[in-house]
């Protein structure tokens, strides 16, 4: 079993212990939400776009609310359980390359939107692997930062994002926390921050990620 299937079998769980109505980070979104996500991403290529095109969003919506209405929360636990679903079950590798974080960032949406949470300890080749895609992906994940971000990991590793020019913001932490970080749950991710509290504020209210 590779990492993205152990988090969507951890997720999947999670979601029938929570039921449909508990909170979730993404804002807006319960576990219902959020599982219809997971289902629409990988099943409705169609509708998929929405999810990061703001003009196709209402689609997107649209497309959301009737696979709730027509599957129910527990049928569109049991279709995230049961994938990878679509191409990404077709295309060898295609699951692990993209699903690990997916599948890991929402996991912990649901986590950490309980009242009572700790961080989880992570095998150390998937925090291998989170830094290696936060290095190459830094400068997506941090363009719309208003500072300068240098990241660095607890055990090893430095990068640099954000605006190229004027104050600087470290961040430290374990790589799962700098990818929670990087994705937009700067509230939410257990990192250290160092720079002035006006650089600090306005990287925490940014909107990271993809």
């Amino acid at each position: 079993m590779n990492h993205a299937r152990s988090e969507r079998a951890e997720l999947s769980d999670l979601l029938v212990r929570l039921g449909p109505d508990a909170p979730t980070l993404c804002e807006g979104w319960t576990a219902f939400d959020l599982a219809a996500h997971l289902v629409l991403r990988e099943r409705r290529l169609d509708a998929a776009p929405g999810i990061a095109l703001a003009p196709l969003a209402g689609y997107t919506a649209r497309v959301q609310e009737s696979l709730k209405a027509g599957r129910g929360f527990g049928g569109l636990v049991e279709l995230v359980r049961s994938g990878p679903g679509g191409v990404y079950g077709l295309v060898p590798g295609l699951d692990a390359a993209v699903n690990t974080m997916e599948m890991f960032v929402h996991h912990e949406d649901l986590r950490r939107a309980q009242r009572v949470w700790e961080p989880r300890e992570l095998p150390a080749d998937l925090e291998e692997l989170f830094w290696k895609r936060v290095r190459a992906g830094r400068g997506l994940f941090l363009r719309k930062a208003p500072v300068g971000v240098v990241l660095h990991r607890i055990g090893g590793g430095v990068a640099l994002g954000g605006a190229k020019e004027g104050p600087k913001v470290e961040v430290t932490g374990p790589a799962s926390e700098l990818l929670l970080f990087c994705f937009g749950r700067q509230a939410h991710a257990r990192v250290g921050l160092n720079g002035d509290e006006g650089s600090v504020a306005r990287l925490m209210d940014a909107s990271l990620g993809v």
